[in-house]
């Protein structure tokens, strides 16, 4: 057990904030699965000082969430962010607002001069941190990289600057804007921001098991890790990690059954909170990742890809498991 400003998390846990994919439906599946703190997928603050109905709906379904939730925001405004964080507050609730300054994806860093283009402005990001905790009540975190490039290393002066001006605990994907997710994640950059502040660190990058989560927290010292990617159609990875952890239970061979129990029960999911059109594309990048390792699923995949409606995706993995006796 750990604590995030006065948010008190049970255990070592966090599910990353991932574009497309962290939403109220995938962290309360990751819920079930025993996570100790979720945080959303990156928010636009300029969309919700704006009120856009799309960005809202984003947020629609976290307050069924009984794990504490951090709703991360990007922007590079500084007054728009403040903005944004305050409405974030009174309207949506979450136990922790998340900065977002380590995005390496384009749009956000080249476009939007957010993300991960902050990391080149140490100075930037301590006056927008300062900004949001002096006008909201929760905790304010931050996520970062290493630094924009390999030249750019500046990971322990960003996070010093990030604990002066406020915040109650960094997270750190140890590569740089310019790896984006290539290479390796550089684990003594984690080990070294841990050991330059007093506010709790969550390491993050290359977690692939639960042995590598065990690993990070050993060879860094970080307080939690965050699991991203391979969580993608593996949502037990987060159960296996908490269990492995705690108990040192080595994990179980999660069966096909299984695989497509979980795969039909996010599908609900999605329904219960979006419309079907939009249900149904993203359940299609979920199955893909679900169906990895199940005999035929490239075929299945090409099938429910051309699907129109939720009727026909439900009959056509009806007839597939019927196929292949499960």
């Amino acid at each position: 057990m750990w604590n995030i400003g006065n948010v008190e998390i049970k255990n070592k846990v966090v599910l990353a904030p991932m574009a497309g994919v962290s939403n109220p439906a995938y962290m309360k599946i990751c819920e079930e699965m025993k996570v100790g703190y979720a945080v959303t997928e990156l928010i636009s603050a300029e969309a919700i000082v704006r009120s856009n109905k799309k960005t809202l709906a984003m947020l629609h379904g976290i307050e069924s969430l009984s794990i504490p939730i951090g709703v991360q925001l990007f922007g590079s405004n500084p007054a728009t962010l403040k903005e944004a964080a305050i409405y974030i507050e009174e309207h949506i609730h979450p136990a922790v607002i998340d900065m977002n300054m380590g995005c390496p994806v384009p749009k956000v860093a080249m476009r939007a001069e957010a993300g991960s283009a902050l990391l080149k402005n140490p100075e930037k990001i301590e006056q927008i941190v300062k900004e949001i905790v002096e006008n909201v009540h929760v905790p304010v975190t931050v996520k970062i990289r290493s630094g924009w490039d390999h030249e750019h290393i500046n990971a322990v002066e960003v996070a010093k600057r990030i604990e002066k001006a406020g915040a109650s605990a960094i997270c750190i994907h140890p590569r740089t804007r310019a790896q984006g997710y290539s290479g390796k994640a550089d684990w003594n950059i984690i080990k070294e921001v841990k050991a330059s502040v007093k506010i709790p660190v969550i390491g993050n990058g290359d977690i692939r098991n639960c042995y590598d989560a065990k690993k990070m927290l050993e060879e860094t010292g970080c307080d939690a890790i965050m699991i991203g990617r391979a969580s993608l159609g593996n949502p037990w990875i987060i159960k296996e990690c908490v269990e492995y952890l705690e108990k040192n239970k080595i994990p179980e061979e999660i069966s096909i059954e299984e695989k497509f129990a979980m795969m039909e029960k996010h599908l609900d999911y999605l329904m219960a909170l979006k419309s079907e059109k939009t249900a149904l594309l993203e359940i299609r990048s979920h199955i893909a990742w679900y169906l990895k390792g199940v005999p035929y699923g490239s075929e299945l995949k090409i099938e429910l890809f051309k699907t129109k409606t939720i009727v026909e995706l439900k009959k056509i993995i009806k007839e597939f498991k019927e196929r292949i006796g499960v």
